[in-house]
């Protein structure tokens, strides 16, 4: 089966989590994609929050209900893609430049659920692990952070410079804790197994449910 396909699989079974009355994080990108017209068809009476303006549109032109995330403190699920995901569980995010909004969104949901196509099943944490940063003192916060790429791509919704770390990751968790402390680093995409609650994954014809190696 094609990645395509495996997506589809994997957000439809993501959809069938959703229950009527919810208040439901979207994520963004090529997955995701697949997810809201699933959505949509189950005909339930939810309220979304969207990661970007991409699936902010996309959710709204299939009929489902976007709320402003700045008024919501609490979601009942969110789901969402990934670019990586280690058999531990920790995630890169931020293909699509919405890592700082998805993190919010995941981190504010009870449940955390993951989809993917079988490709994103990864061995081990490896670079790019993608960045914003403020444009104010952009000079020196590259210069503190070494290893950095910026993309060619527009700003964040927010303003934020889109870039990606490309030195060694060793641990994620040492990396996760050094970029959080530069001054300038707005957020990365890296993810933490505590913030996951579920991964479902597409491979060939069936989903998968990975369990997390500790």
């Amino acid at each position: 089966m094609d990645a395509e396909t495996e997506k589809r699989i994997a957000a439809e079974a993501a959809a069938l989590l959703v229950e009527d009355g919810m208040r439901v994080g979207l994520g963004t990108g090529s997955t995701v994609a697949h997810l809201l017209p699933a959505l949509a068809a189950r005909g339930l009476s939810i309220r979304c929050v969207a990661t970007s303006p991409q699936t902010e549109e996309a959710a709204r032109a299939l009929g489902l209900e976007v709320e402003d995330a700045a008024e919501v403190d609490h979601l009942d699920i969110a789901i969402d893609g990934a670019d990586q995901i280690a058999p531990d569980w920790w995630l890169v995010k931020g293909g699509g430049a919405a890592h700082t909004r998805e993190k919010i969104v995941a981190a504010a949901a009870d449940r955390f659920v993951v989809i993917a196509d079988s490709s994103k099943l990864v061995s081990r944490i490896r670079p790019p692990v993608p960045l914003e940063l403020v444009p104010f003192g952009l000079a020196g916060t590259l210069r503190r952070l070494r290893d950095v790429e910026l993309r060619d791509v527009p700003p964040s919704p927010d303003g934020g410079v889109i870039a990606d770390y490309t030195g060694a990751v060793g641990g994620p968790e040492a990396l996760d804790a050094w970029l959080g402390s530069v001054p300038g680093v707005v957020d990365h995409g890296l993810f933490p197994p505590a913030m996951v609650a579920e991964v479902i994954v597409g491979r060939g014809d069936a989903v998968e449910r990975p369990k997390r190696l500790i």
